[in-house]
């Protein structure tokens, strides 16, 4: 199983209020180049939009985003998805995460966190909020300390900002939600949303770091 890292540049966070919209939308990304999905469980629907996807477009690799706890885990499984992402860990949950058997990427803001889960043989990691915890330069400035971690870095990253972030070693992946318009989504422009993700589908990056035990992570 490839490193969800590495599936593409760009990973879009979805937030989805409507179940209809779940299956048109997972198309376009993928069409676009965007098979890593993930879905956020911030709405009602979401465990439902997750099922319609992994149903529905079995090209696209769907995952359940703002995981918090156990429970939650185990609701993402039932409901299909391929992967796990968390804003932060505690021990309970990144066991719950790693008992999944999915691939999953826990949460960190700090060098400390960073350092803890690489303790627990983690080396991909989520960086969130990756622009108020300090950008890009603050994942520089762990890449040589810290060169088995690798992350995706989340919140607030732009189509203008990504490259500079893919452009670090450490780097090999960010969350955005740019490719995802709010209008485009309120007009079904599912053709505006799969030019989007092309877009963001060709962003270039740094070549992938070859650490131990970074390639798929489960």
């Amino acid at each position: 199983m490839a490193s969800l890292l590495d599936l593409a540049p760009v990973i879009p966070v979805a937030v989805l209020d409507d179940v209809s919209a779940a299956v048109p939308l997972a198309r376009a990304l993928v069409a676009g180049g965007l098979p890593a999905i993930e879905v956020t469980l911030r709405t009602d629907t979401a465990l439902d939009a997750i099922r319609a996807i992994a149903d529905g477009v079995p090209e696209a690799v769907v995952g359940a985003g703002t995981v918090l706890t156990p429970a939650q885990v185990s609701a993402a499984v039932a409901a299909g998805a391929g992967f796990l992402v968390s804003p932060g860990w505690t021990a309970r949950l990144l066991d719950a995460m790693r008992g999944s058997g999915l691939r999953f990427l826990p949460g960190v803001s700090t060098a400390s966190e960073v350092v803890a889960l690489l303790e627990h043989g983690v080396t991909e990691m989520k960086f969130f909020p990756a622009e108020a915890a300090g950008g890009r330069e603050y994942l520089n400035s762990l890449s040589s300390p810290l060169p088995r971690a690798r992350f995706c870095p989340t919140g607030g990253i732009r189509a203008e900002t990504a490259p500079g972030y893919l452009a670090l070693p450490n780097v090999r992946c960010v969350g955005g939600t740019w490719m995802l318009p709010a209008e485009a989504l309120a007009a079904r422009d599912w053709d505006r949303i799969e030019r989007l993700a092309g877009e963001a589908a060709r962003l270039p990056r740094a070549p992938a770091l070859r650490h131990g035990g970074c390639a798929a992570q489960r």
